[in-house]
């Protein structure tokens, strides 16, 4: 993997990302892990209490929204960030795997109709449509893990340069819903399908009834636990655990600690990269499985000490990611002139 910069603690600033001719390590992994344990397919599947957990806390956040609608704004914000945040933070990971056909069988068109309403009943409370656009570049993400372009969960180079300094990967971290939901846009624009424009209908129409209905601090409830939940809030903390490279070499990162009871199992990631057709609710017995291929990776216990690091740390910074060529010829040759 090449460097781009000193590494340690009292290291100086990142000035590029790190660049790895090897193919991502999970591919290759699954197949050895599946040699050593068959049993693991057994593992696959959609999790049937999956869209019973969307239906009750879509109806929570409703239901808390009807009472934010009557909060003083003092009290408001703080509720929606405490409260709204962790909640909104929640159906974005249930987005996510529902993104993987992990509420239904997809062996069918039903099951994935299925799955792709259910992925919108989801994104209400959200406030912002995101369900079926995400799903559109998530999956790259799986298939051309570090790919330049390709992948778009990558930061770029603007991103890398400017957010280096302890207060300003802070605001980096505050605004990470609109860095992911702007950068696709910029890096790899895509034509909008037919279900993204249904996304973009039914949310609309549920925001003007929530608006119509509850109040705007109903709705400024909703959204304010989108921007501020996915941003410097416990529950997001994932989005820099899952692939800030902490330990040169190791380009994902398990964090194996409480929060991934209410935030399906996400911080099983090396894991999930793995096997990303079992649901989170099973990855914790993958890894009982095969102990052998998980318990000396790198990880993580903490995801507070996650952004402690990341935000403190001088040679941590949104550099700290592994990028491969993309997948084009041309692609790969603008990427070795542009670094």
């Amino acid at each position: 993997m090449g460097k781009g910069g000193e590494t340690g603690v009292n290291a100086s600033f990142r000035t590029s990302f790190y660049w790895d001719d090897e193919a991502e390590p999970h591919a290759a992994r699954k197949v050895k892990i599946l040699k050593a344990h068959p049993e693991i397919n057994k593992l696959m599947g959609p999790c049937p209490w999956t869209k019973y957990q969307v239906f009750c806390v879509v109806a929570l956040q409703i239901g808390l929204a009807n009472v934010a609608s009557k909060l003083s704004w003092k009290l408001l914000v703080p509720f929606a960030y405490i409260i709204g945040g962790a909640a909104n933070c929640n159906l974005q990971l249930g987005m996510h795997e529902i993104s993987h056909n992990l509420a239904f069988k997809a062996t069918t068109r039903a099951g994935m109709i299925a799955n792709r309403l259910l992925s919108l009943v989801a994104n209400l409370p959200l406030a912002i449509p995101a369900a079926i656009s995400f799903r559109k570049y998530h999956l790259e993400h799986h298939r051309y893990q570090g790919h330049e372009v390709v992948d778009v969960d990558l930061p770029t180079d603007l991103e890398g340069w400017f957010f280096r300094s302890a207060p300003r990967k802070a605001v980096w971290c505050f605004l990470m819903p609109a860095f992911y939901a702007l950068r696709p846009l910029f890096v790899n624009p895509k034509p909008m399908l037919a279900w993204e424009a249904v996304n973009v209908a039914v949310q609309l129409g549920f925001d003007y009834w929530v608006f119509s209905t509850l109040g705007p601090k109903a709705l400024a409830y909703l959204l304010m636990g989108t921007l501020l939940g996915m941003g410097l809030h416990p529950t997001a903390f994932h989005f820099i655990s899952e692939h800030c490279v902490f330990e040169e070499g190791f380009e994902t990162y398990s964090y194996y600690g409480p929060l991934n009871s209410i935030m399906y199992h996400v911080g099983y990631h090396n894991e999930h990269h793995d096997f990303p057709n079992v649901p989170g609710s099973r990855l914790h017995l993958v890894k009982a499985c095969a102990p052998e291929f998980y318990d000396n990776l790198p990880s993580h216990d903490s995801w507070l000490k996650v952004y402690w690091d990341f935000i403190l740390r001088a040679d941590v910074s949104p550099y700290n990611r592994v990028k491969r060529f993309p997948v084009t010829a041309t692609g790969m040759e603008q990427a070795k002139k542009a670094n």
